[in-house]
């Protein structure tokens, strides 16, 4: 499991790469970003970003209420589905966000590392 920016050059070890932002990265063109898989799904509500602004004091609420989030419905069936992928691929989570260690690829990243 990998958390990258979709922006870095593309490595031969990605296995899949999937985009975990729910807007397309500006001036990224769909093939130099080679993206396998698109989960907007699974991204954040524009309500949480909004409210999150990337203020990295705000990471440990935004991670609690994003991992609410990720309780519901239609996104508990998203992280499902990219659980699934993991189980035999080796994944990267790609995102725009510049810090990597305070996005929502970390939040999923963590998510999906942990037995179920």
């Amino acid at each position: 499991m990998r958390v990258r920016r979709v922006y870095d050059q593309v490595a031969i070890d990605d296995g899949i790469r999937i985009l975990v932002d729910r807007i397309w990265p500006r001036g990224m063109r769909k093939d130099a970003a080679a993206i396998d898989v698109w989960a907007k799904d699974v991204a954040p509500s524009t309500e949480l970003r909004k409210w999150y602004g990337h203020v990295p004091e705000k990471f440990g609420q935004f991670a609690a209420r994003y991992r609410e989030e990720l309780g519901t419905p239609p996104k508990r069936a998203a992280l499902d589905h990219l659980r699934t992928l993991a189980r035999g691929s080796t994944l990267t989570l790609v995102t725009a966000t510049r810090d990597l260690d305070h996005s929502q690829a970390a939040v999923l990243a963590e998510l999906l590392r942990e037995p179920r």
